[in-house]
Protein backbone atom coordinates (compact mmCIF):
# COMPACT_ATOMS: atom_id res chain seq x y z
CA UNK A 1 0.00 0.00 0.00
CA UNK A 2 1.33 3.20 -1.00
CA UNK A 3 1.81 6.18 1.94
CA UNK A 4 -0.36 8.48 -0.25
CA UNK A 5 -3.73 5.36 -0.20
CA UNK A 6 -3.04 5.31 3.43
CA UNK A 7 -3.45 8.95 4.12
CA UNK A 8 -6.23 9.70 1.76
CA UNK A 9 -8.46 6.47 2.42
CA UNK A 10 -7.75 7.77 6.38
CA UNK A 11 -8.84 11.20 5.97
CA UNK A 12 -11.78 10.42 4.17
CA UNK A 13 -13.52 9.44 7.45
CA UNK A 14 -13.13 12.93 9.11
CA UNK A 15 -14.19 14.87 5.82
CA UNK A 16 -17.18 12.65 5.56
CA UNK A 17 -17.86 13.09 9.25
CA UNK A 18 -17.55 17.41 8.90
CA UNK A 19 -19.56 17.17 5.69
CA UNK A 20 -22.48 15.46 7.60
CA UNK A 21 -23.01 17.79 10.08
CA UNK A 22 -22.25 20.58 7.38
CA UNK A 23 -25.00 18.93 5.79
CA UNK A 24 -27.34 19.32 8.92
CA UNK A 25 -26.35 22.91 9.66
CA UNK A 26 -27.76 23.27 6.43
CA UNK A 27 -30.86 21.93 6.53
CA UNK A 28 -31.70 23.39 9.56
CA UNK A 29 -30.73 26.94 8.36
CA UNK A 30 -32.62 26.75 5.46
CA UNK A 31 -35.71 24.89 7.39
CA UNK A 32 -35.55 27.66 9.72
CA UNK A 33 -34.52 31.45 8.09
CA UNK A 34 -35.15 30.38 3.90
CA UNK A 35 -38.27 28.17 3.90
CA UNK A 36 -40.24 29.75 7.41
CA UNK A 37 -41.35 32.55 4.95
CA UNK A 38 -43.81 30.37 2.62
CA UNK A 39 -44.44 28.17 5.42
CA UNK A 40 -44.05 29.44 9.76
CA UNK A 41 -41.92 27.27 11.94
CA UNK A 42 -43.55 25.72 14.36
CA UNK A 43 -40.94 23.77 16.49
CA UNK A 44 -37.72 26.38 16.51
CA UNK A 45 -38.54 26.70 20.23
CA UNK A 46 -38.40 23.14 21.45
CA UNK A 47 -35.82 22.26 18.93
CA UNK A 48 -33.06 25.28 19.28
CA UNK A 49 -30.10 24.60 16.86
CA UNK A 50 -27.44 23.03 20.00
CA UNK A 51 -29.99 20.88 20.23
CA UNK A 52 -30.57 19.57 16.71
CA UNK A 53 -26.56 19.99 16.14
CA UNK A 54 -26.39 17.34 18.81
CA UNK A 55 -28.97 14.85 17.06
CA UNK A 56 -27.02 15.56 14.08
CA UNK A 57 -23.65 14.46 15.82
CA UNK A 58 -25.54 11.12 17.07
CA UNK A 59 -26.91 10.39 13.51
CA UNK A 60 -23.12 11.26 12.05
CA UNK A 61 -21.61 8.56 14.26
CA UNK A 62 -24.40 6.12 12.94
CA UNK A 63 -23.78 7.31 9.06
CA UNK A 64 -19.65 6.48 9.67
CA UNK A 65 -20.52 3.04 11.21
CA UNK A 66 -22.62 2.20 8.47
CA UNK A 67 -20.32 3.65 5.86
CA UNK A 68 -17.62 1.76 7.10
CA UNK A 69 -19.63 -1.60 7.30
CA UNK A 70 -20.38 -0.84 3.31
CA UNK A 71 -16.80 -0.30 2.77
CA UNK A 72 -16.28 3.10 2.13
CA UNK A 73 -13.04 2.68 4.33
CA UNK A 74 -11.71 -0.17 2.92
CA UNK A 75 -7.68 -0.07 2.44
CA UNK A 76 -8.00 -2.69 0.07
CA UNK A 77 -11.19 -2.54 -2.30
CA UNK A 78 -10.76 0.39 -4.61
CA UNK A 79 -14.04 1.55 -5.73
CA UNK A 80 -14.31 4.08 -8.77
CA UNK A 81 -16.12 7.74 -8.04
CA UNK A 82 -19.91 6.28 -9.24
CA UNK A 83 -19.16 3.11 -7.22
CA UNK A 84 -18.35 5.51 -4.00
CA UNK A 85 -21.87 7.52 -4.82
CA UNK A 86 -24.10 4.08 -4.41
CA UNK A 87 -22.69 3.16 -1.61
CA UNK A 88 -22.72 6.22 0.07
CA UNK A 89 -26.53 6.45 -0.64
CA UNK A 90 -27.30 2.86 0.33
CA UNK A 91 -25.38 3.63 3.17
CA UNK A 92 -27.23 6.86 3.68
CA UNK A 93 -30.63 5.34 3.38
CA UNK A 94 -30.69 2.59 5.63
CA UNK A 95 -28.82 5.01 8.10
CA UNK A 96 -32.30 7.44 7.88
CA UNK A 97 -34.81 4.54 7.87
CA UNK A 98 -32.89 3.85 11.30
CA UNK A 99 -33.24 6.97 12.70
CA UNK A 100 -37.24 6.82 11.14
CA UNK A 101 -38.17 3.45 12.62
CA UNK A 102 -36.02 4.52 15.98
CA UNK A 103 -38.45 8.07 15.98
CA UNK A 104 -41.86 5.45 15.51
CA UNK A 105 -40.57 2.89 18.02
CA UNK A 106 -40.27 5.95 20.58
CA UNK A 107 -43.59 6.99 19.95
CA UNK A 108 -42.35 10.39 19.31
CA UNK A 109 -44.03 13.42 17.20
CA UNK A 110 -41.64 14.79 15.00
CA UNK A 111 -42.71 18.56 13.90
CA UNK A 112 -40.86 18.87 10.90
CA UNK A 113 -40.23 16.33 8.24
CA UNK A 114 -38.21 17.87 6.19
CA UNK A 115 -35.27 18.05 8.49
CA UNK A 116 -35.39 14.50 8.23
CA UNK A 117 -35.59 13.88 4.58
CA UNK A 118 -33.67 16.94 3.29
CA UNK A 119 -31.00 16.46 6.03
CA UNK A 120 -30.79 12.60 4.11
CA UNK A 121 -30.46 14.22 0.44
CA UNK A 122 -27.92 16.92 1.46
CA UNK A 123 -25.70 14.84 3.14
CA UNK A 124 -26.02 12.56 0.06
CA UNK A 125 -24.74 15.18 -2.11
CA UNK A 126 -22.51 16.77 0.39
CA UNK A 127 -20.37 13.36 1.62
CA UNK A 128 -19.88 13.42 -2.42
CA UNK A 129 -18.76 16.93 -2.65
CA UNK A 130 -16.13 15.96 -0.10
CA UNK A 131 -15.06 12.44 -1.33
CA UNK A 132 -14.87 14.57 -4.74
CA UNK A 133 -12.57 16.83 -3.36
CA UNK A 134 -10.55 14.01 -1.80
CA UNK A 135 -10.19 12.50 -4.52
CA UNK A 136 -8.93 16.16 -6.67
CA UNK A 137 -6.06 16.41 -4.04
CA UNK A 138 -4.98 13.02 -4.09
CA UNK A 139 -4.80 13.41 -8.03
CA UNK A 140 -3.02 16.60 -7.77
CA UNK A 141 -0.48 15.52 -4.70
CA UNK A 142 0.43 12.60 -6.67
CA UNK A 143 0.29 12.91 -10.35
CA UNK A 144 1.77 16.10 -9.68
CA UNK A 145 4.21 16.18 -6.79
CA UNK A 146 4.78 12.53 -6.78
CA UNK A 147 3.47 12.31 -2.81
CA UNK A 148 4.06 8.71 -1.81
CA UNK A 149 4.61 7.14 -5.32
CA UNK A 150 6.21 3.22 -5.54
CA UNK A 151 9.49 2.77 -7.67
CA UNK A 152 8.09 -0.15 -9.75
CA UNK A 153 9.95 -2.58 -11.82
CA UNK A 154 7.64 -4.43 -14.01
CA UNK A 155 8.71 -7.88 -14.86
CA UNK A 156 6.95 -9.87 -17.85
CA UNK A 157 6.94 -10.10 -21.75
CA UNK A 158 3.13 -10.74 -21.98
CA UNK A 159 -0.12 -9.13 -22.96
CA UNK A 160 -0.81 -8.37 -19.48
CA UNK A 161 2.79 -7.13 -18.74
CA UNK A 162 2.13 -4.84 -21.54
CA UNK A 163 -0.97 -3.52 -20.21
CA UNK A 164 0.49 -2.70 -16.79
CA UNK A 165 3.00 -1.12 -18.52
CA UNK A 166 0.64 0.60 -20.84
CA UNK A 167 -1.30 2.07 -18.12
CA UNK A 168 1.34 3.37 -15.58
CA UNK A 169 3.12 4.84 -17.88
CA UNK A 170 0.27 6.83 -18.92
CA UNK A 171 -1.72 7.58 -15.48
CA UNK A 172 0.82 9.54 -13.02
CA UNK A 173 -2.00 9.57 -10.50
CA UNK A 174 -1.41 6.00 -10.26
CA UNK A 175 0.87 6.66 -7.72
CA UNK A 176 3.05 4.30 -9.49
CA UNK A 177 6.54 5.48 -11.42
CA UNK A 178 8.11 2.33 -14.04
CA UNK A 179 11.92 2.47 -13.14
CA UNK A 180 12.15 -0.32 -16.12
CA UNK A 181 10.18 -2.62 -17.82
CA UNK A 182 12.41 -6.18 -17.49
CA UNK A 183 11.47 -9.21 -19.94
CA UNK A 184 13.12 -11.49 -18.07
CA UNK A 185 13.14 -11.87 -13.97
CA UNK A 186 17.67 -10.87 -14.17
CA UNK A 187 18.48 -10.52 -10.62
CA UNK A 188 22.00 -8.57 -10.92
CA UNK A 189 20.14 -6.18 -13.25
CA UNK A 190 17.13 -5.35 -10.34
CA UNK A 191 19.76 -5.09 -7.86
CA UNK A 192 21.73 -2.03 -9.72
CA UNK A 193 18.18 -0.40 -10.19
CA UNK A 194 17.72 -1.02 -6.34
CA UNK A 195 21.10 1.08 -5.89
CA UNK A 196 20.41 3.48 -8.79
CA UNK A 197 17.24 4.31 -8.19
CA UNK A 198 16.14 2.98 -4.70
CA UNK A 199 13.13 0.45 -5.81
CA UNK A 200 10.48 0.00 -3.25
CA UNK A 201 8.42 -2.08 -5.62
CA UNK A 202 8.10 -5.44 -8.22
CA UNK A 203 5.41 -6.78 -10.21
CA UNK A 204 6.10 -9.79 -11.71
CA UNK A 205 3.75 -10.21 -14.66
CA UNK A 206 3.93 -13.19 -16.15
CA UNK A 207 4.62 -16.61 -13.95
CA UNK A 208 6.14 -18.57 -16.39
CA UNK A 209 9.85 -18.49 -15.54
CA UNK A 210 12.10 -20.81 -13.52
CA UNK A 211 11.85 -21.73 -10.18
CA UNK A 212 14.84 -20.84 -8.78
CA UNK A 213 14.75 -17.02 -10.72
CA UNK A 214 11.76 -16.27 -8.34
CA UNK A 215 12.68 -17.56 -5.20
CA UNK A 216 16.00 -15.45 -5.25
CA UNK A 217 13.71 -12.73 -6.16
CA UNK A 218 11.64 -13.06 -3.62
CA UNK A 219 14.01 -13.57 -1.29
CA UNK A 220 15.85 -10.27 -2.35
CA UNK A 221 12.82 -8.43 -1.92
CA UNK A 222 12.38 -9.70 1.53
CA UNK A 223 15.86 -8.90 2.39
CA UNK A 224 15.30 -5.31 0.99
CA UNK A 225 12.16 -4.25 2.56
CA UNK A 226 11.16 -4.61 -1.73
CA UNK A 227 6.79 -5.13 -2.27
CA UNK A 228 6.58 -8.09 -4.11
CA UNK A 229 3.28 -8.58 -6.07
CA UNK A 230 2.72 -11.04 -9.01
CA UNK A 231 -0.42 -11.85 -11.68
CA UNK A 232 -1.94 -15.00 -9.71
CA UNK A 233 -2.99 -18.10 -12.38
CA UNK A 234 -6.57 -19.15 -12.21
CA UNK A 235 -6.26 -21.31 -9.37
CA UNK A 236 -4.63 -19.41 -7.38
CA UNK A 237 -7.50 -16.53 -7.16
CA UNK A 238 -9.82 -18.75 -6.30
CA UNK A 239 -7.29 -19.90 -3.18
CA UNK A 240 -6.23 -16.76 -1.73
CA UNK A 241 -7.57 -13.64 -1.14
CA UNK A 242 -5.09 -12.54 1.38
CA UNK A 243 -3.05 -9.92 -0.27
CA UNK A 244 -5.10 -9.63 -3.20
CA UNK A 245 -4.57 -6.04 -5.08
CA UNK A 246 -5.09 -4.61 -8.66
CA UNK A 247 -2.12 -2.70 -10.59
CA UNK A 248 -3.47 -0.79 -13.43
CA UNK A 249 -6.80 -3.01 -13.10
CA UNK A 250 -4.72 -6.12 -13.38
CA UNK A 251 -5.44 -8.47 -9.58
CA UNK A 252 -2.01 -9.24 -8.32
CA UNK A 253 -1.25 -11.30 -5.33
CA UNK A 254 1.43 -9.57 -2.44
CA UNK A 255 3.63 -11.74 -0.54
CA UNK A 256 3.48 -9.74 2.95
CA UNK A 257 5.86 -9.62 5.32
CA UNK A 258 3.39 -8.45 8.21
CA UNK A 259 -0.24 -7.87 8.95
CA UNK A 260 0.40 -4.52 10.06
CA UNK A 261 -1.54 -2.36 7.36
CA UNK A 262 -4.06 0.16 6.73
CA UNK A 263 -6.41 0.57 9.58
CA UNK A 264 -3.91 -1.61 11.62
CA UNK A 265 -1.44 1.18 11.14
CA UNK A 266 -4.07 4.02 11.89
CA UNK A 267 -4.99 2.72 15.25
CA UNK A 268 -1.19 1.68 16.27
CA UNK A 269 -0.14 5.10 15.32
CA UNK A 270 -3.48 6.41 17.26
CA UNK A 271 -2.68 4.29 20.66
CA UNK A 272 1.12 5.32 20.58
CA UNK A 273 0.52 8.69 20.40
CA UNK A 274 -1.79 8.63 23.61
CA UNK A 275 0.19 6.15 25.35
CA UNK A 276 3.07 8.49 24.82
CA UNK A 277 1.51 12.05 25.96
CA UNK A 278 -0.10 9.73 29.19
CA UNK A 279 3.38 8.37 29.71
CA UNK A 280 5.21 11.65 29.61
CA UNK A 281 3.42 13.69 31.84
CA UNK A 282 2.89 10.54 34.26
CA UNK A 283 6.72 10.28 34.32
CA UNK A 284 7.65 14.08 34.02
CA UNK A 285 8.14 14.13 38.18
CA UNK A 286 11.45 11.35 37.09
CA UNK A 287 12.56 14.04 34.41
CA UNK A 288 12.54 16.28 37.14
CA UNK A 289 14.26 14.40 39.61
CA UNK A 290 16.99 12.78 37.42
CA UNK A 291 17.80 16.06 35.50
CA UNK A 292 19.60 17.11 39.53
CA UNK A 293 21.05 13.01 40.12
CA UNK A 294 22.36 12.72 36.85
CA UNK A 295 25.09 15.06 36.45
CA UNK A 296 25.26 15.18 40.20
CA UNK A 297 26.56 11.67 40.15
CA UNK A 298 28.52 12.01 37.20
CA UNK A 299 29.11 15.20 35.34
CA UNK A 300 27.76 15.39 31.81
CA UNK A 301 24.07 15.75 29.79
CA UNK A 302 20.90 14.24 31.39
CA UNK A 303 20.06 12.41 28.25
CA UNK A 304 22.03 10.36 26.25
CA UNK A 305 21.44 10.50 22.20
CA UNK A 306 22.26 7.22 20.22
CA UNK A 307 22.18 6.50 16.98
CA UNK A 308 19.47 3.35 16.14
CA UNK A 309 17.73 2.25 13.06
CA UNK A 310 13.90 1.71 12.82
CA UNK A 311 12.53 -0.11 9.93
CA UNK A 312 14.73 1.50 7.05
CA UNK A 313 15.81 4.49 8.57
CA UNK A 314 18.25 6.03 11.11
CA UNK A 315 17.16 8.09 14.08
CA UNK A 316 18.28 9.58 17.12
CA UNK A 317 17.01 7.00 20.27
CA UNK A 318 16.96 9.02 23.78
CA UNK A 319 17.68 7.17 26.85
CA UNK A 320 18.67 8.84 30.51
CA UNK A 321 22.31 8.98 31.02
CA UNK A 322 23.28 5.91 32.66
CA UNK A 323 27.79 5.74 31.75
CA UNK A 324 30.13 7.95 32.46
CA UNK A 325 30.12 10.84 29.44
CA UNK A 326 33.13 9.49 27.68
CA UNK A 327 31.80 5.72 27.77
CA UNK A 328 32.49 5.44 23.44
CA UNK A 329 35.87 6.05 24.22
CA UNK A 330 36.13 3.18 26.53
CA UNK A 331 34.47 0.84 24.41
CA UNK A 332 37.51 -0.72 22.41
CA UNK A 333 39.28 -1.41 25.58
CA UNK A 334 36.34 -3.63 27.02
CA UNK A 335 35.41 -4.94 23.46
CA UNK A 336 36.80 -8.19 24.13
CA UNK A 337 34.95 -9.10 27.71
CA UNK A 338 31.48 -9.56 25.34
CA UNK A 339 29.11 -11.32 27.73
CA UNK A 340 26.52 -11.93 24.73
CA UNK A 341 25.23 -15.64 25.29
CA UNK A 342 25.52 -16.44 21.74
CA UNK A 343 26.90 -15.66 18.76
CA UNK A 344 25.74 -12.20 17.31
CA UNK A 345 26.27 -8.68 16.17
CA UNK A 346 25.29 -7.24 19.45
CA UNK A 347 27.60 -6.40 22.50
CA UNK A 348 26.71 -6.53 25.72
CA UNK A 349 28.77 -6.59 29.23
CA UNK A 350 27.26 -7.57 32.92
CA UNK A 351 29.11 -5.49 35.71
CA UNK A 352 30.23 -2.75 33.09
CA UNK A 353 32.54 -0.43 35.00
CA UNK A 354 31.55 2.50 32.63
CA UNK A 355 27.94 2.69 34.31
CA UNK A 356 27.23 5.19 37.36
CA UNK A 357 25.78 4.59 40.67
CA UNK A 358 22.95 6.41 39.54
CA UNK A 359 22.40 4.88 36.10
CA UNK A 360 22.95 1.11 37.92
CA UNK A 361 19.85 1.92 39.87
CA UNK A 362 17.88 3.36 36.50
CA UNK A 363 18.57 0.37 34.41
CA UNK A 364 17.64 -2.15 37.05
CA UNK A 365 14.20 -0.62 36.77
CA UNK A 366 14.34 0.27 32.94
CA UNK A 367 13.88 3.99 33.87
CA UNK A 368 16.70 4.86 32.05
CA UNK A 369 14.05 4.26 28.89
CA UNK A 370 11.47 6.64 29.63
CA UNK A 371 12.64 9.26 27.53
CA UNK A 372 11.62 6.97 24.51
CA UNK A 373 8.22 8.77 25.16
CA UNK A 374 9.79 11.14 22.92
CA UNK A 375 10.53 9.17 20.24
CA UNK A 376 7.64 7.53 20.60
CA UNK A 377 5.85 10.63 19.61
CA UNK A 378 8.02 11.80 17.09
CA UNK A 379 7.20 8.77 15.36
CA UNK A 380 10.39 7.31 15.11
CA UNK A 381 9.58 4.22 17.15
CA UNK A 382 6.52 2.68 17.88
CA UNK A 383 5.58 1.84 21.51
CA UNK A 384 5.80 -1.93 20.78
CA UNK A 385 8.26 -3.32 18.05
CA UNK A 386 11.38 -5.09 17.23
CA UNK A 387 14.25 -3.20 19.56
CA UNK A 388 16.11 -1.13 17.84
CA UNK A 389 19.74 -1.65 17.46
CA UNK A 390 22.70 0.21 16.36
CA UNK A 391 23.72 1.16 12.74
CA UNK A 392 27.28 -0.45 12.78
CA UNK A 393 24.83 -4.29 14.51
CA UNK A 394 22.26 -4.08 11.86
CA UNK A 395 25.31 -3.99 8.77
CA UNK A 396 26.42 -7.37 10.70
CA UNK A 397 22.83 -8.92 10.30
CA UNK A 398 22.35 -12.27 7.84
CA UNK A 399 19.49 -11.93 5.74
CA UNK A 400 17.34 -13.86 7.73
CA UNK A 401 17.79 -11.36 10.45
CA UNK A 402 16.48 -7.76 8.48
CA UNK A 403 13.16 -9.40 8.92
CA UNK A 404 12.76 -7.71 11.65
CA UNK A 405 13.09 -4.44 10.12
CA UNK A 406 9.87 -4.89 8.30
CA UNK A 407 8.26 -2.36 10.71
CA UNK A 408 9.13 -0.32 12.72
CA UNK A 409 11.11 -0.70 16.22
CA UNK A 410 9.50 -0.28 19.32
CA UNK A 411 9.96 1.11 23.21
CA UNK A 412 9.34 -2.40 24.33
CA UNK A 413 8.56 -5.43 22.68
CA UNK A 414 8.06 -9.35 22.19
CA UNK A 415 11.48 -10.09 22.87
CA UNK A 416 12.39 -8.06 25.66
CA UNK A 417 9.25 -9.20 28.15
CA UNK A 418 10.47 -12.79 26.98
CA UNK A 419 14.08 -12.87 28.30
CA UNK A 420 15.53 -9.31 27.36
CA UNK A 421 19.55 -9.12 27.38
CA UNK A 422 19.54 -13.21 28.53
CA UNK A 423 18.41 -14.23 25.26
CA UNK A 424 20.95 -15.74 22.30
CA UNK A 425 20.64 -12.67 19.46
CA UNK A 426 19.44 -15.60 17.45
CA UNK A 427 16.36 -16.31 19.85
CA UNK A 428 15.69 -12.32 20.05
CA UNK A 429 15.48 -12.54 16.23
CA UNK A 430 12.68 -15.25 16.20
CA UNK A 431 10.80 -13.49 19.08
CA UNK A 432 10.80 -10.31 16.88
CA UNK A 433 10.50 -11.89 13.64
CA UNK A 434 7.19 -13.65 15.30
CA UNK A 435 5.65 -10.26 16.61
CA UNK A 436 6.80 -8.59 12.48
CA UNK A 437 4.54 -11.82 11.25
CA UNK A 438 1.67 -12.08 13.65
CA UNK A 439 0.98 -8.46 14.83
CA UNK A 440 -2.04 -7.67 16.08
CA UNK A 441 -3.35 -4.92 18.83
CA UNK A 442 -4.39 -7.52 21.17
CA UNK A 443 -0.29 -8.83 21.17
CA UNK A 444 0.47 -5.30 21.39
CA UNK A 445 -1.63 -4.72 24.54
CA UNK A 446 -0.45 -8.23 25.99
CA UNK A 447 3.40 -6.87 25.63
CA UNK A 448 2.26 -3.52 27.30
CA UNK A 449 1.07 -5.32 30.17
CA UNK A 450 4.05 -7.62 30.82
CA UNK A 451 6.45 -4.86 30.44
CA UNK A 452 4.86 -2.97 33.07
CA UNK A 453 5.25 -6.67 35.59
CA UNK A 454 8.77 -7.07 34.12
CA UNK A 455 10.15 -3.42 34.89
CA UNK A 456 8.99 -3.88 38.88
CA UNK A 457 10.69 -8.19 38.27
CA UNK A 458 13.40 -8.61 36.53
CA UNK A 459 16.88 -7.88 36.79
CA UNK A 460 17.91 -8.91 33.63
CA UNK A 461 19.07 -5.26 32.40
CA UNK A 462 22.54 -4.39 32.25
Amino acid sequence: MKPSDLFFNTLRLPVDFIMILLAGLTTYLLRTEILSAFRPVYFEFNLPLIHFMYLVLGVALLLIALYAISGLYSMRIRMSFIQECARVVIASSAGILLVIIYIFLRQELFNSRFLILGGWLFGIVFVWIGRALVRWVESIAVGRYNFGIHQLILIGNDAIAHQIRNEVTANPASGLRLVQHLLEPDLNKIKQLYNDRGVDQIVLASPHYPAHNILGLVEFCHEHHIVFKFVPNLYQTLTANVGMDMVSGVPVLELKRTPLEGWGKVAKRSLDIIFAITGLIITSPIFLILSILIPFDSPGPILLRQKRVSGKREFVLFKFRSMVRNAEELLPTLISQNDRVASGPLWKMKNDPRVTRIGRIIRKFRIDEIPQFINVLKGDISLVGPRPHLPNEVAQYQAHHKKVLAIKAGATGLAQVSGASDLPFEQEVAYDSYYVEHWSLFLDMKIIFKTFFKMLRDKSAV
